[in-house]
């Protein structure tokens, strides 16, 4: 039976539960918030304190009547496009066009509820992505449903309690060093510059190498500075076409500078003399772009006769000798220009175990000394 004019009942298990008006939906239907307490007194504090904070809410509460797909593009076009890049926009167009849009994009956005957005990873799992691409699509999805949710436009943020299983960390793979002196062997003899030796000696991403510069090396005082990078990304006006563009690079950290070695600037400077064009490595006078910097390099490996792999396995080998060197990690991820040094830990945990067991065989002589 509950106290007169106060919502607050006494329960068959003892309790006392208070109800209050939490706000209401699109078409002004109630909705209830309830707490619960072992004393009348302590329910009836936070009672009042809840009235006051929803009676806010609810007031100043307006709920979006549009769907899914219209707050995504709203979100996307209005909300995002000036903070973030092209190739960001992009990416992000992308996966809501092909993914979130096609599964959710009719619900009306206030009606939206927990179960639907996990039926949609379930959904995305069927499609047999990677962990790290469905990563990548609900978090654009939890992004603009947060901004929902702070706008007053949702209740409730279905996204709010969701989980994923962590992303799977894939091998790091890097070539031996007997592959290495191969392929090296064959980008020396190159004309022009090699993007190969480029990336086995600064670690540099192949979209970094297609935008490096001559004006961007200092040789007199022996730094590269990395200012911008290439991609080749769908068009926005044609969804069958691409487009290249140049453009700083997409985190602060990445816009780094490397210092230059003496082997590296005599290699460099004998190639500057031969230079077509302001671009390091060349294609036609210009800039050659990543497809085309990645095709000379399988036709590096072919000639070398080892198994096919990706250009980025020559950052990893880069990040890899360092290790084997005992480069700090700290260093070795202000030289890949990682954003955070947990990520060159979580890369290349393995390549670390060897300096890893070196340290504490260190330590253990001291342990020889006291047996």
């Amino acid at each position: 039976m509950s106290r007169k004019g106060e919502n607050i009942y006494k329960r068959k298990d003892g309790r006392w539960e208070g109800r209050y008006i939490k706000a209401r939906n699109e078409h002004g239907k109630i909705i209830y918030g309830y707490i619960y307490g072992k004393k009348y007194s302590c329910v009836k504090k936070r009672l009042a304190e809840l009235k006051v904070q929803y009676s806010f809410t609810h007031n100043n509460l307006s709920l979006y009547k549009g769907s899914v797909e219209d707050w995504l593009n709203h979100w996307l076009n209005v909300v995002m496009k000036k903070r973030i890049k092209q190739s960001t926009y992009i990416s992000y167009r992308l996966r809501i066009d092909k993914y979130i849009i096609p599964a959710l994009g009719n619900r009306a956005l206030a009606q939206l509820k927990s179960r639907e957005i996990e039926e949609f990873v379930n959904y995305l799992i069927q499609l047999e992505l990677s962990s790290s691409t469905i990563h990548s699509i609900v978090t654009v999805l939890k992004s603009a449903l947060g901004r929902a949710y702070i706008e007053n436009c949702i209740l409730v943020n279905p996204c709010k309690n969701l989980s994923l299983s962590s992303t799977s960390t894939n091998e790091i793979s890097a070539l031996s060093l007997a592959d290495q002196e191969k392929i090296e062997a064959i980008a020396l003899r190159e004309k022009g510059c090699s993007a190969v030796i480029l990336a086995l000696y600064t670690g540099l991403r192949i979209g970094e190498i297609s935008g490096l510069k001559w004006d961007d090396i200092d040789f007199e005082k022996n730094i590269i500075h990395i200012r911008r990078t290439l991609y080749r990304i769908p068009s926005v006006t044609n969804k069958k076409k691409t487009e290249v563009i140049l453009a700083e690079p997409k985190t602060k950290s990445s816009k780094r500078l490397i210092p230059l070695a003496d082997n590296l600037k005599s290699y460099l400077l004998n190639k500057k003399k031969e230079r077509t064009s302001e671009y390091v490595i060349s294609c036609k006078d210009s800039y050659a772009e990543p497809r085309v910097i990645s095709y000379r390099f399988r036709k590096t490996i072919e000639e070398a006769g080892i198994k096919t792999i990706h250009f980025h396995v020559l950052r990893h080998t880069f990040a890899t000798r360092c290790v084997e060197r005992g480069i700090d990690i700290a260093t070795l991820s202000k030289l890949l220009g990682h954003a955070s040094i947990k990520l060159t830990l979580d890369t290349y945990t393995d390549s670390l175990w060897e300096n890893r067991r070196a340290a504490v065989s260190i330590l253990d002589k001291q342990l020889q000394e006291l047996l």
